[in-house]
């Protein structure tokens, strides 16, 4: 057995130690993206290269891209929210603009029946739909997310809804519940995120 399979049986279902520790580091970005510490994205990338093993383990290939995107994508952030950072009152974050708003809705939209497409005819996914829609959603999700936009927490929201489902029926236990605590911190992030903003717009018109 290679370390890919490594791990342990809880309650009748095999828990892999790369699905485990992963979705560990991914619950901790969403917690360091909360509280805005450039962290988040160190830490993206980590889980995102446990978390590729472990759906390449299980045969979810969009899954397993979306990993692999999420660790190009961690590099963005983390030089975007470096420059950031340089700000004395830390990231600014802000609500996204109609055009930008209208361009994600319409790339996401776009993108998952392209991604789909593709998945149904290569064979790579079983559920192509649900598993393109994961795929891109989460793409549009961590580059709204590097541009500090508060709207990509409800990007979040949208994804968590269907990636719970099909976590649990790819038979990835661990990553079925961390989608569920996912739903919660992002409902919370938010709130957080929202309150920073006004707190800053109260501030400059003071």
């Amino acid at each position: 057995m290679n370390w890919t399979q490594a791990g342990f049986t809880l309650l009748g279902q095999k828990v892999l130690w790369i699905d485990l520790v992963g979705n560990v580091c991914a619950l901790a970005t969403v917690w360091l993206a909360i509280r805005r510490t450039i962290w988040t994205w160190p830490v993206q990338l980590a889980g995102s290269v446990l978390l590729f093993a472990a759906s390449v383990q299980a045969h979810i290939t969009g899954n397993a891209l979306k990993q692999a995107m999420f660790g190009v994508l961690a590099v963005y952030g983390w030089v975007r929210w470096s420059r950031g950072a340089k700000d004395p009152e830390g990231l600014a974050v802000r609500p996204g603009r109609t055009r930008e708003r209208v361009v994600l809705v319409a790339v996401m939209a776009a993108a998952t029946a392209a991604v789909a497409a593709f998945f149904t005819v290569t064979g790579w996914s079983w559920a192509p739909l649900p598993d393109a829609y994961i795929f891109v959603g989460s793409a549009v999700a961590t580059y709204a997310q590097g541009k500090a936009l508060i709207d990509f927490w409800w990007i979040w929201v949208a994804v968590d809804l269907v990636g719970v489902p099909l976590a649990f029926a790819s038979g990835l236990v661990v990553s079925g519940v961390v989608y569920g605590i996912f739903f919660v911190l992002v409902l919370l992030g938010f709130r957080e995120w929202r309150r920073q903003y006004i707190r800053r717009l109260e501030v400059a018109t003071a």
